[in-house]
């Protein structure tokens, strides 16, 4: 069962979803929305991973345009003309408004609310821009979080001198990426980049290209969904998972 709280941050209020298990959770998992936000999709994900063991906590991470209910779609993004029609109305200006000044005064936040509900060790993931925002919480978080995953995530390195991928330095985390195929938001050159971040920064990891995967193919409420990367992330995240918070 998903219920919704509220996250006290210093811009505001952030609502957010919380699923537990049933027994005594093995460690907690901080989840990040992708740019579509909150809404039934995620609290079904989040449900599924709470039922492996954890604790999990998913926040609006757009918190500052809108609540949950305001945000979420009105339309079937299965139709591909109603995503690209939600994307173009307002949801990558949201994007681009949460900036790296704004993800440090919330990342903290969350974690801290996180931390409330449990004592084990923490993990993060995300899809499409919350890989960005889980890899920077490890970076910001370095001795807490073990495990760190993220899913179709475009910019993940870039030529900015605060790109996620220079948060990987120092941490202790073991990283698992599965990358949308032909993301001209996360290029085989980006990737590359980012496998040498990764190397540097002498961290166990796995960085893989989802074969013939779409951005946002873990979505199955809109039109890039694709089943067999959909169950391969599940898998994969599920392992991931295991191994750094048995």
């Amino acid at each position: 069962m998903v219920e919704q709280i509220d996250i006290e941050t210093p811009d505001g209020t952030a609502e957010a979803y919380l699923a537990r298990p049933e027994g005594e959770p093995k460690g907690g998992v901080l989840v990040y929305m992708d740019a579509i936000g909150l809404r039934p999709q995620l609290a079904e994900m989040i449900e599924r991973v709470a039922s492996w063991g954890y604790v999990v906590l998913a926040p609006n991470a757009f918190y500052r345009d809108g609540s949950v209910a305001e945000l979420a779609p009105t339309a079937d993004l299965r139709d591909p003309a109603a995503r690209d029609a939600f994307f173009a109305n307002g949801a990558m200006a949201r994007v681009r408004g949460l900036t790296v000044a704004r993800l440090a005064a919330d990342i903290p936040a969350y974690v801290q609310t996180l931390r409330s509900y449990v004592s084990g060790p923490l993990a993060t993931h995300g899809y499409c821009m919350g890989a960005r925002i889980a890899v920077r919480t490890a970076g910001r978080f370095p001795d807490e979080f073990v495990a760190v995953g993220g899913f179709h995530g475009g910019g993940l390195a870039t030529t900015e001198k605060d790109s996620p991928h220079t948060c990987i330095a120092g941490t202790k985390a073991e990283y698992y990426f599965g990358h949308a195929d032909h993301d001209r938001s996360m290029t085989p050159e980006n990737v590359a980049e980012l496998g040498r971040a990764l190397d540097a920064a002498g961290v166990a990891h796995t960085n893989l290209i989802y074969p013939d995967a779409p951005h946002g193919y873990t979505m199955a409420d809109t039109s890039s969904y694709q089943e067999a990367g959909a169950k391969r992330h599940f898998a994969e995240l599920e392992a991931l998972y295991a191994r750094t918070m048995a």
